[in-house]
């Protein structure tokens, strides 16, 4: 692998050549001899598709060998570009926006033409937090995570159900026995304070530790606009032998996110005039606090075998007082609020994960099964009574009240079982076969708290596969085609209700082709992919009684996403990706017998583009960045549209010293009026208002 001999590989260059001259000098000391001419071969930087990654598979495959679709955002990224919170991240991978409000825990995006916490799944290390009642609200924050991946696609394979659309990975920063500390603070518009600091090093002969604890607080830019949050997580690393490892994790999280449940339409638009108003009352509370014990060990048992086990148990508790619903009345220029809600979650998940991988001759496996027990309380003050009028402008945000007591309604004991098993095989030094298969069961018991008749028993299954095949055509350029299989739940599975009970996994299949490529001379790296998704058995109506719910519905997504990091020039770096999608309903009616084939699914936007531009000049570095989210619908009859939208940012460094980087952010330039998702039929979610913010990033 040849590369272009510039002064940013002079230091690999030299050790390669003082590691020839070492080599040379022993025998030069003994004889006289006239020596062959040596070739020196300079070896080019990897990059990033050279990086094993377990998001896409268990078996250690490198992007470049995965034949699928795979992108990330180290933490490094993260931080040039101010996004703080993993969301941010997330929607600058290709395709990817995001769909959260404040009902589903803010962490629900749309992705290859498939939206929502039941078809994007979330995960940690690799390990996921069951979906209840359409709620996930971990990972949050984006320091201590070393990068966020994005598998686009079905993932059920590895991952279970909840994927057809793609899976979002969390990867944690692991602790090392050198010592390093690193530290961030940040001031900004709107009362923004933020601090963040991580810390690793070595405990003794055989252990080693992580650190890392982040917290924040903002007024916002709109009434009831304040929010905070604060997180610890922890790691404990043993590894007594050279075979054996253990880990220990410890995490908290307490989130307090802005209490805003969008902005009424005013004549079926956006009113900009709206913008900084917020409808919810003085007491309202959003609150979500989690808590994550984990336990890992490695077990090298020989050459060809290595076991690990990993036990768990992670908690959630989530809280809800507010007033959701507004309707905007032209002729008194008032806001009718209704919707008095209060809601709060009690969920605890526990479980193990055992496997073994493989290794031999041509091949890489992974067998593993894996359970968790889910008991889920839901508390709620059903059927969500109260309303009142208020000022649209300025308005007198008054207390929360209701006459419907908040009371426990219903209890949920779900186990979840999957049995997984992935192979690769190296066909030939250019060829990689790649086959995996997943059984996973769910069996679910609800008791209702009040009522009678209406508890359940049910059981649930779904068996996914994939086949991949990639060719090396070289050490730079690989193809890839893959089919694959996954399924969704209707509903979240833990808080299925009698109506759901009967109702199986919708399933999703997929075709996928593309290219991952590393340019020569280190001018960097590109992929693309080709795909076409579709899924049926999504819930439609039955066409002899549309007052039935009933499984039958379909639909499609097809499209190209293509991703880029260039470096034209030695103080240049270019960053962007791009995504094409036409995503339809095949089959879908709806209530009153209305036919929605052929319509766009809710929150899918056609384009999606990213762009950063990097100009680096001695100490300094200018970015710029852009995006643009096409238009989407808030409702699958396609009569109500949100707007397409870009958002341009900027962010300029000065690196002080080699442990010193001072970062100024501006977030919105344009301060574009924009919606992000929709929130009912008659309120938007709008994006946050132009901001500015400096930050001062440390190492030791």
């Amino acid at each position: 692998m040849l590369y272009e001999n510039n002064a940013a590989n002079k230091p690999r260059l030299q050790q390669l050549h003082l590691a020839i001259l070492s080599a040379l000098a022993l025998p030069l000391a003994h004889a006289e001899t006239v020596l062959p001419t040596v070739q020196v071969i300079e070896i080019a930087e990897e990059g990033e598709l050279a990086r094993i990654s377990s998001s896409g598979s268990r078996l250690g495959l490198t992007l470049h060998e995965l034949p699928a679709s795979l992108e990330s955002v180290d933490s490094d990224t993260m931080q040039k570009r101010g996004d703080y919170r993993v969301s941010e991240a997330i929607t600058r991978t290709a395709g990817v926006t995001g769909t959260g409000t404040s009902g589903d825990g803010g962490m629900a995006f749309s992705v290859r033409g498939f939206s929502g916490t039941n078809s994007v799944g979330l995960a940690e290390d690799g390990q996921r937090l069951a979906t209840g009642a359409g709620t996930q609200s971990h990972p949050s924050d984006s320091w201590g995570y070393e990068r966020i991946e994005v598998l686009r696609g079905p993932a059920s394979v590895v991952y279970g159900s909840g994927t057809v659309g793609a899976t979002i990975n969390a990867i944690r920063k692991a602790p090392r026995r050198e010592p390093s500390l690193e530290a961030l603070m940040g001031i900004g518009t709107d009362g923004l304070v933020r601090a963040g600091v991580g810390g690793t090093g070595a405990i003794g002969e055989n252990a080693s530790f992580r650190i890392d604890a982040y917290g924040h607080t903002s007024d916002g830019s709109r009434d009831l606009g304040d929010a905070r949050g604060g997180k610890f997580m922890g790691t404990l690393q043993l590894q007594p032998s050279s075979n054996l490892q253990f880990q220990v994790l410890a995490d908290y999280s307490d989130q307090r996110p802005e209490r805003y449940w969008g902005t009424p339409l005013v004549n079926g638009r956006i009113a900009g005039r709206l913008r900084d108003e917020n409808y919810n009352v003085n007491d309202s509370v959003i609150r979500y606090e989690d808590n994550r014990l984990r336990g890992r060990a490695e077990w090298r048992v020989n050459d060809w075998l290595l076991l690990r086990n990993e036990a768990y148990r992670f908690g959630a508790d989530r809280h809800w007082k507010n007033v959701e619903q507004y309707q905007f009345d032209p002729v008194t220029n008032t806001v009718d609020r209704s919707d008095y809600l209060e809601i709060k979650h009690d969920m605890v998940q526990s479980g193990n994960r055992l496997e073994a991988a493989l290794t031999g001759n041509s091949h890489r496996a992974v067998l593993g099964w894996e359970v968790a027990k889910v008991d889920f309380t839901h508390i709620n003050n059903s059927p969500y009574g109260g309303s009142s009028t208020v000022s649209a402008n300025n308005p007198a945000h008054g207390q929360w009240a209701s006459p419907d007591p908040t009371l426990p309604k219903y209890q949920t004991e779900t186990i979840l079982q999957g049995f997984y098993a992935e192979d690769a095989f190296q066909l030939s030094d250019r060829w990689l076969l790649l086959g995996g298969i997943r059984h996973d069961i769910a069996d679910i018991s609800r008791d209702d708290l009040v009522g009678a008749g209406t508890d359940l028993d049910a059981t649930i299954s779904g068996t996914a596969w994939r086949l991949g095949l990639t060719y090396m055509m070289s050490g730079a350029t690989s193809l890839y085609a893959q089919a694959s299989t996954g399924h969704d739940p209707v509903t979240s599975l833990v808080t299925m209700n009698l109506r759901n009970k009967d109702f199986s996994l919708t399933r999703g299949r997929q075709v996928e082709a593309g290219i991952k490529q590393r340019l020569p001379k280190g001018l960097g790296e590109w992929t693309a992919a080709l795909y076409r998704i579709e899924k049926d058995d999504i819930i439609t109506r039955d066409p002899s009684n549309p007052a039935l719910s009933v499984q039958g519905g379909s639909q499609h997504s097809k499209g190209l996403e293509v991703t880029a990091n260039l470096i034209p020039h030695k103080n240049w770096r270019l960053e962007g990706n791009l995504a094409l999608l036409d995503a339809r309903y095949d089959k879908l009616v709806e209530a009153g017998g209305a036919d929605r084939s052929g319509k766009r699914p809710v929150d899918v936007p056609e384009v999606v583009a990213n762009l950063w531009a990097h100009y680096r000049m001695a100490d300094w570095e200018l970015s710029l960045g852009a995006r643009h989210v096409g238009k989407r619908y808030a409702d699958n009859a396609n009569t109500l549209a949100l707007p397409a939208y870009t958002v341009a940012d900027a962010a300029l460094s000065w690196q002080y010293d080699k442990r010193t980087t001072l970062r100024f952010l501006a977030r919105n330039l344009t301060d574009e009026v924009y919606a992000t998702t929709s929130y009912g039929s008659n309120q938007l979610v709008l994006g946050e208002a132009r901001r500015f913010e400096a930050v001062a990033e440390l190492k030791f």
